[in-house]
């Protein structure tokens, strides 16, 4: 004899918060952010992004430093403007753009795990979304926090804006300049990982076409001075002259030959492609539930 007991409960209804889709995407944001960061996996999951993470501050923390040591009169020789910190870290930003899409697309489609997020109250598009989202997140990390942290520095060193209103000025145009960043980054990348479900293929092809671009592009407009707007199609630099572009500041093509308004017209057409590309692929795709 035990003290066991079978109790028939019968049918019960769910009576908690129902967050519908709305709830469903942040809890997808969120999974992805952390499967991406390794966080609750191995340690060897942690290791490329968190060194991908730290080495993009790692440029501003030697600048902060720098702007601390020497005088006032010799900040602007030796320290990058807000828009120049991206050529000190654009490689992390290709490699954690490359890390990270594969990472969050190839894999549910490979195991088998986009048949069931397409079974709870997320469609295809507000998968596509959630992802989407979870990515931009990831990549603001490099593209916003550094000139950030380099902006609150310099203020607290009596080395930033004047006033708060130059403050806020400043700190808008760094988040405008770093969305544009994150936004063509996740467009590109998103768009490659949808075509195929191999996370190291997906991965190669991004590192691949993002400095080819840029050398190919730059090679027929300087080498063979063929016309500048091939330049449109230099995808890691289009938005880094943007960004000189939303600060103000001469870029590295300059205004003549690229005016703001076609840079604004290539940039809106590429994202808008690259999520074409991707709904495409995943509109056609066979899911099993």
């Amino acid at each position: 004899m035990t003290d066991a007991q079978i109790f028939d409960r019968g049918y019960r209804k769910y009576d908690g918060e129902r967050t519908g889709p709305g709830g469903a995407i942040r809890t997808l944001v969120k999974h992805s952010v952390r499967h991406a960061l390794g966080l609750r996996r191995s340690a060897k999951h942690k290791v490329i992004p968190v060194l991908i993470i730290v080495s993009a501050y790692l440029p501003a923390v030697g600048f902060i430093a720098t702007a601390a040591l020497i005088p006032g009169d010799f900040e602007e020789e030796f320290l990058p403007t807000y828009a120049g910190y991206y050529g000190f870290v654009i490689a992390a930003i290709y490699l954690l753009a490359g890390f990270v899409a594969p990472q969050l697309l190839c894999n549910d489609r490979r195991t088998g795990m986009l048949g069931v997020y397409l079974a709870s109250p997320l469609s295809r598009p507000t998968y596509l979304v959630g992802k989407a989202i979870g990515v931009f997140v990831l990549l603001l990390a490099v593209t916003f926090g550094p000139p950030l942290l380099m902006l609150i520095a310099f203020s607290l060193q009596d080395s930033g804006p004047s006033g708060p209103v130059e403050w806020m000025e400043v700190f808008a145009k760094i988040l405008a300049g770093s969305s544009v960043m994150g936004l063509m980054f996740t467009s590109i990348a998103l768009a490659i990982a949808a075509t195929t479900d191999r996370v190291v293929v997906a991965t190669a092809t991004v590192l691949a076409v993002l400095p080819a671009s840029a050398i190919a592009t730059d090679s027929l407009v300087r080498d063979a001075e063929l016309s500048p707007h091939l330049r449109l199609a230099n995808l890691p630099n289009l938005p880094r002259e943007l960004i000189f572009r939303i600060h103000g500041e001469s870029g590295l093509w300059g205004p003549e030959a690229n005016p703001t308004w076609s840079l604004w017209l290539a940039f809106f057409a590429w994202v808008a492609a690259s999520v074409a590309v991707v709904w495409l692929m995943y509109r056609r795709l066979l899911v099993r539930r």
